[in-house]
């Protein structure tokens, strides 16, 4: 129940009101004068604040700069231009005079409780997005990178300064540029991405800037760009790398003018964001290509944030994968699921070429795959259970098996005078391959393509190449069944 407190040193009104807000079902309390209002306020929360503007003890105005998360509708017989300045000024949701509508009341302290919710939806929303992407939120490790990761972006984050976050492809360099945003002075506008190597060329610059209705074929109204709508936000652009050249020019000129044009447009318009950038890639080495400008790294590069590969954070994995078996079980809605020693054991000894994106979808299809309440070795991809076995010297790594393989393969037979060898040979092994993964899932199509990491229906495609049937098998000629009738004369 929402609970209101009527301050006035007026009886009549307190019984008025109080009779008019109980009606509505809220909770109310009165206060006689402004030393009874104060001492009310410390020690209670309330949705809404009644204040007279005079009041015995304190008035109503010096009360509203004490109170700071509740709206307050001051009170006053003196309908005066002053009155409802100072009490705007002071932080007031709004005013009314006496004598008042008491149904215009009731409609007012429903949208001040209604505005009160909100702002507390708000609040909470940004703390919750905050702790987020907060050490221990999504951002998970305890390492001494990541603790030093920590350190740059709370130093980083009161700043206007832009960013550039280098590090491997599945590192997290855009949850490192969430986690600056929202410890940012910005965090109350827009945190927009884009990436510049998921977008074709030829749209790029309409979808960073926008464009004009009627600036090219196809252009049949106005489009907001992504500058603007991050106005008051972040702008973060992912695989800056990748960015043509001569666009390059255009993002620099927004840097150093803090405005630009629309596609198509002749107005200039101010581009009030902070531009944060990622990539994965040598810029330095793309400079000396000239696939990059150097004007361009050079104001990126203000601030440098180097993310550390999976491999460099000793003892984080373990952490990362408790993080995404109580997140996947959620998600997934599956049973709770814990994870052997062993199998542990195994993860912190992969050297996790995909980092943590890759730790994180190797979690997933292992809760997805294992049955029972626990991961175990079994249950790991192939490919880091089989490196776990080659370095503890139990078997050969793969790549010198299949090496002997097709020596023996290629001594043995006049291969080197074929044509088309690979296609040969690709199939060979891409059969047994699909036959052995179906046969254990039992000719689960999905369970199969996660296994083997590819989608679906590219499984379903490479069947019907090499002429499969949905369970692995090899189909029966085409022919074969049919009865062969003779013609009778």
């Amino acid at each position: 129940m929402e609970r209101i407190l009527i301050a006035d040193d007026e009886e009549s009104i307190r019984f008025v009101l109080k009779k008019a807000m109980e009606k509505k079902g809220y909770s109310v309390e009165l206060a006689e004068d402004g030393i009874q209002a104060i001492e009310k306020v410390k020690g209670e929360r309330y949705s809404l604040i009644f204040m007279d503007i005079m009041m015995p003890g304190e008035s109503g105005l010096d009360i509203l700069t004490k109170v700071t998360d509740t709206p307050v509708i001051i009170m006053t017989a003196q309908d005066t231009m002053r009155n409802a300045v100072e009490a705007m000024k002071r932080g007031a949701y709004d005013y009314i005079t006496k004598p008042f509508d008491i149904e215009e009341v009731n409609l007012l302290a429903a949208r001040a409780i209604n505005a009160w919710k909100l702002s507390r939806e708000v609040a909470e929303l940004k703390k919750e997005i905050r702790g987020k992407y907060a050490a221990g939120g999504e951002i998970i490790g305890k390492s001494d990178a990541m603790k030093q990761l920590y350190k740059l972006i709370g130093k980083v984050s009161a700043s206007d300064l832009t960013v550039l976050i280098q590090g491997e492809s599945g590192t997290g360099k855009e949850l490192i540029a969430k986690a600056i945003h929202y410890h940012s002075n910005r965090s109350s506008g827009p945190f927009i991405a884009i990436n510049s190597s998921a977008i074709p060329k030829d749209l790029l610059e309409s979808e960073f800037f926008g464009h004009e209705k009627g600036a090219f074929t196809g252009a049949h109204e106005r489009k907001i760009g992504k500058f603007e709508v991050a106005e008051g936000g972040t702008l973060f652009l992912d695989e800056i790398g990748d960015m043509p050249i001569d666009l390059q020019a255009k993002i620099l000129r927004v840097i150093q003018e803090k405005e630009f044009e629309r596609v198509g447009g002749n107005k200039p318009i101010p581009a009030d964001v902070r531009i944060i950038t990622a990539t994965n890639r040598n810029l330095e080495k793309a400079i000396q290509e000239g696939r990059f400008r150097d004007d361009l790294f050079y104001r990126l590069n203000v601030v440098p944030i180097v993310v550390p590969p999976l491999k460099d954070r000793a003892g984080d994995v373990p952490l990362l994968v408790e993080h995404f078996l109580r997140r996947f079980r959620d998600e997934l809605d599956v049973e709770e699921k814990g994870i052997a020693p062993e199998a542990i054991k195994i993860l912190n000894s992969y050297t996790w070429p995909g980092n943590v994106r890759e730790l994180e979808n190797t979690v997933k299809r292992a809760m997805v795959m294992s049955s029972g309440n626990k991961i175990l070795p079994e249950g790991l991809p192939t490919a880091v259970f089989g490196e776990a076995h080659v370095k503890a010297g139990r078997v050969k790594p793969l790549d010198r098996l299949w090496e002997e393989k097709l020596k023996t393969f290629i001594d043995n037979g006049d291969c080197l005078k074929m044509k088309g060898m690979y296609d040969l040979i690709m199939k060979q092994v891409e059969r047994p391959l699909l036959r052995f993964v179906l046969e254990k899932t039992n000719g689960n199509q999905l369970k199969a393509s996660e296994i083997l990491g590819i989608n679906r229906n590219t499984l379903r495609k490479k069947l019907t190449e090499l002429e499969m049937d949905a369970k692995g098998n090899p189909l029966p000629p085409k022919n074969q069944g049919k009865k062969i009738s003779k013609r009778t004369s």
